[in-house]
């Protein structure tokens, strides 16, 4: 049986070698048949007798892809597409200068054929001297030189220009580069050589100059309607300590404490905000009497840990399942739009539910698994359900925890800061490149922007 020419060409490696098995094993029947007949031509000693008709080959089926491919056959792309072409800034000709045949002199010619290399050259540093003349006036004899203005391009007597501080601010806090990695790629890329202590000088100077800024992402933090909150250890010169963070979607704040109080909540927050707080289950955070929203994914990764400790305790399993069918129920109620007053009466009602789900375990002599986690309820009953009350309001805290790993990542190569001033520019730096990120903003210019201006 023939198959079409382009059949044929949409077989894939397996279809084409079940073709191939196929028609082997018809050539075998056929040789049989011919070396049969010859024997009997022999034998008859005559013309042959017409042959049995040959068994005609079952119709080819393409073999079912199998269930690890999963995806379809990707189209054929169209002639001539491919990557992107930048525009080029240098171009090299490919020419022969003379016939390789008969050796005549070529010239001319016309393109068949591009190819694009891209190629990031070293640039060596710039050394711009800035030099002060001074000059004798014809009329009156008196000699004026102008004073050095370079507020454009330095920072007060630092050596590097604001665009090079900003690279080297980058690398360390985008980046994430040890100072001595930094040093080694300003070094082998742009001939510039910094000491280790010349950069911290830097790295300093820029936070110092985004000092400003600095305040205007703490208030602005403080003007947010809602605001997540965490903490993480970092240890100052071998001293313990705490990484602090508020957040919102868009802005990043941190700050290190050496203590892990309530009053640094209060502090940080100032007395000012009437926001909806985000946090998990920390003592330090019930100093704030405002709305409040305590993370749920703590909490269920508790029960989580629970139902692990307990594999064949059958009440243990239905009180977990309760809890989470009463929040994937909750998380429904939050996502729907609707008035204010529906809202506030379905926070009612799923509270209530939630109270008479962990109520019979309350007691102080309860001696169930499940009793901690449902006096933890008690405790907190008027701070887990806020979202259902407030769309604007998350459930968990996850994004606090997401903007303290860089930091905790940090710690553990580190162990933290040598000293104040350390600990100083790495939060600022991390305040300001993180929110620069949340909010979608190339960080290397609005390191830039921010030298100049001041402001975030």
């Amino acid at each position: 049986m023939m198959h079409d020419r382009a059949a044929l060409e949409q077989l894939d490696r397996a279809g084409l070698v079940a073709l191939v098995l196929a028609q082997q094993a018809r050539i075998a029947v056929l040789e049989g048949q011919v070396a049969t007949l010859a024997a009997r031509v022999d034998d008859l000693g005559g013309a042959p007798p017409a042959p049995p008709p040959v068994p005609p080959l079952p119709p080819f089926v393409k073999p079912a892809r199998s269930a690890k491919a999963g995806k379809a056959a990707r189209k054929r792309r169209a002639q001539g597409f491919g990557r992107r072409r930048m525009v080029p800034t240098r171009t090299v000709a490919h020419a022969l200068e003379s016939c390789p045949d008969c050796g005549a002199a070529l010239c001319g010619g016309e393109v068949v054929r591009r190819r694009q290399v891209l190629h990031v050259p070293p640039a060596p540093v710039e050394v711009i001297e800035h030099v002060a003349l001074r000059r004798v006036c014809p009329g009156c004899g008196r000699a004026h030189t102008p004073p050095l203005d370079l507020g454009a391009a330095v920072l007060d007597h630092q050596r590097v220009s604001i665009e090079t501080m900003a690279y080297i601010a980058t690398l360390r806090a985008v980046g994430r580069l040890p100072l001595r990695t930094i040093q080694w790629l300003l070094d082998g890329l742009h001939g510039l050589r910094l000491s280790v202590g010349g950069l911290v000088g830097i790295l300093r100077a820029v936070a110092d100059r985004a000092a400003p800024a600095l305040e205007e992402l703490r208030a602005r933090v403080r003007g947010s309607p809602v605001v997540n909150a965490d903490e993480t250890g970092w240890r100052e010169d071998g001293a313990n300590g705490y990484v602090w963070f508020f957040g919102t979607p868009t802005l990043r704040y941190f700050r290190r404490e050496s203590s892990r109080g309530g009053a640094v909540v209060a502090e940080a927050l100032g007395d000012a905000f009437a926001g909806a707080l985000v946090s998990d289950f920390y003592a330090a955070y019930n100093t704030y009497i405002g709305p409040h929203q305590r993370c749920w994914a703590h909490l269920l990764r508790d029960v989580h840990d629970l139902r692990l400790a307990h594999p064949g305790d059958a009440d243990v399993a239905a009180w977990a399942d309760a809890l989470h069918a009463l929040y994937r129920e909750a998380k429904r109620q939050a996502a729907l739009d609707r008035p204010e007053g529906e809202r506030l009466a379905a926070w009612d009602t799923l509270e209530r539910q939630l109270a008479a789900l962990c109520r019979p375990f309350w007691a102080a002599d309860c001696a169930a698994p499940q009793a901690t986690l449902c006096r933890r309820v008690d405790l907190f009953l008027d701070e887990l359900l806020t979202f259902v009350a407030d769309p604007t309001v998350p459930p968990d805290n996850n994004l606090a925890e997401r903007s303290l790993r860089p930091l905790v990542i940090a710690r553990k190569i580190s162990g933290g800061s040598r000293s104040a001033a350390g600990s100083a520019t790495t939060m600022a730096l991390a305040s300001l490149f993180a929110t620069w990120q949340a909010q979608g903003r190339d960080p290397l210019t609005a390191c830039r922007l921010t030298l100049h201006t001041q402001t975030l």
